[in-house]
């Protein structure tokens, strides 16, 4: 993790900003509220994700979802603090970053999510999971799936009493 976080911490530099640990001894001590920084980074193994306010709101930019989720001021400090439970790094983006578009528009109106993104392969995760709890003979008959031609395993077939005959 050391020579990929020196690489963003380089990156970051030519825009005049800084990494700094967010659990850091140093960090601690000057006691801010999340709230009111800009920018996380958060890496866990090798997945890297950000965290970051664009106009008055928050959100999780992680590429594992399906679109960016809405974090409310009140859940962010419990939501990175879950992320260190689950061990993840946090590194805190000192500085001011540059404007984008969707910092503009979100400084002017404020969104609200409707539905929360899930994770990407969630709802086919679902489909495999509702289709091996299908009997043999209603997964022949359903719509391709996750039991498609190639994908079926054998081993996952439940049988009823009447398809054992």
């Amino acid at each position: 993790m050391c020579s990929v976080l020196q690489v963003i911490s380089n990156a970051l530099g030519v825009w005049g900003l800084e990494i700094v640990l967010f659990n850091s001894r140093e960090y601690q001590q000057l006691q801010i509220d999340p709230i009111h920084e800009k920018a996380f980074i958060c890496n866990y193994k090798e997945h890297w994700f950000t965290v970051r306010k664009l106009g008055q709101q928050w959100f999780n930019l992680n590429s594992l979802l399906t679109g960016p989720e809405l974090i409310s001021d009140t859940y962010l400090a419990l939501f990175l603090a879950q992320l260190q439970q689950e061990g993840y790094s946090i590194f805190v983006i000192r500085g001011s970053l540059p404007e984008c578009e969707a910092d503009q528009i979100l400084r002017i109106m404020r969104v609200e999510q409707q539905q929360r993104p899930k994770l990407i392969g969630e709802d086919e995760a679902q489909r495999c999971t509702d289709c091996h709890h299908m009997t043999y003979r209603t997964r022949q008959e359903s719509s391709p799936s996750c039991c498609a031609v190639g994908q079926f395993d054998p081993h996952s077939v439940t049988f009823t009493k009447e398809e054992q005959k």
